[in-house]
């Protein structure tokens, strides 16, 4: 678990962070991937992978990952 969070608080982190910069992009982003940083800046694609990729270096660890439209998929360590 990331600094220590417990299961739970890492669940509502998810959630408010998608809330917070995700949910507005799901117009016209819907089914891509998006990572957001802990400060909201975002990186868009048409996979995980690749968002993944992009985040890990624009980033660095730490960065959520999610399918928009989707619950939370999982979050770049």
């Amino acid at each position: 678990m990331q600094h220590g969070l417990s299961s739970a608080e890492l669940d509502r982190q998810y959630d408010e962070t998608y809330e917070k910069y995700g949910r507005s992009l799901e117009q016209n982003h819907r089914g891509e991937f998006v990572a957001i940083s802990a400060d909201g800046e975002v990186v868009l694609g048409r996979s995980m992978q690749e968002v993944a990729q992009k985040a890990a270096k624009q980033f660095g660890p730490g960065t959520f990952l999610y399918k928009i439209g989707d619950r939370a998929v999982g979050r770049w360590r």
